[in-house]
């Protein structure tokens, strides 16, 4: 069954979360992205980012990914406040050869994570302190390919925990010969953002968008996916 949007907000009806922090005048004031836009943390080094497929790892473990219908992206997409028709044809344009599951795991993606953290990097980019992007695009070889650079996975590549004797969650993902490479270059640069501020690439900000994509090759890319994040402007 799904959750009234007029009862409990889209966020919740879209996600199924109704346990969420909540503006309370108290001890949160006021929403944070607000606060954020008002200067405060405006002192504070941010170091933001998302998984390229953080949407699919639902939909591939329950094994719905391939039966989802059309809709149910057109669906998410009104739910999260977008204008459905035009929202669904624009990610049809951007994924041609994706079905329901595929929309339905972009939108999510988009919509509970990547541009969330691009409306928190935006906000915080004209402060003092520095702002830095990331997105992590390595895809797990399990599933068939199918859960891609999903939610959670770069965890332990950040914090270099790729020796099989570390419970993780998402450990069986990883495959039989994750990137050892990619774990170093992460950790290093995390690393070095908590000792000296800086990871190693380009601050963000509105005219560039310098974000750094972790792959197999690493490089900075300037506003990646930008047709999909003007699907999202005034919104969120």
């Amino acid at each position: 069954m799904l959750a009234d949007p007029l009862r409990w907000g889209p966020e919740v009806a879209a996600g199924r979360l109704p346990w969420q922090p909540s503006v309370d005048g108290d001890v949160v004031p006021a929403r944070p992205i607000d606060r954020i836009a008002a200067g405060s943390g405006a002192g504070i080094d941010l170091i933001v980012g998302t998984n390229v497929d953080e949407g699919r790892v639902s939909l591939v473990a329950t094994g719905a990914v391939g039966r989802v219908p059309v809709e149910a992206a057109a669906g998410a997409a009104a739910a999260f406040g977008l204008p459905a028709d035009a929202a669904l044809a624009a990610y049809r344009a951007m994924y041609p050869d994706g079905d329901g599951g595929d929309l339905l795991a972009a939108v999510q993606t988009d919509g509970f994570w990547r541009i969330p953290a691009l409306r928190l990097t935006d906000a915080h980019a004209g402060a003092r302190a520095a702002t830095y992007m990331y997105e992590f695009a390595w895809r797990s070889p399990e599933f068939g390919g199918l859960l891609g650079a999903c939610h959670g996975l770069e965890i332990v590549f950040v914090f270099d925990t790729l020796d099989p004797s570390f419970p993780r969650m998402l450990g069986p993902a990883l495959g039989a010969a994750p990137p050892l490479q990619l774990a170093d270059t992460m950790h290093s640069a995390w690393v070095a953002f908590a000792m000296c501020g800086d990871p190693g690439w380009p601050r963000y900000d509105l005219a560039r968008r310098a974000t750094m994509r972790f792959d197999t090759t690493c490089e900075v890319v300037d506003d990646p996916r930008a047709a999909e994040r003007e699907v999202w402007d005034g919104v969120l």
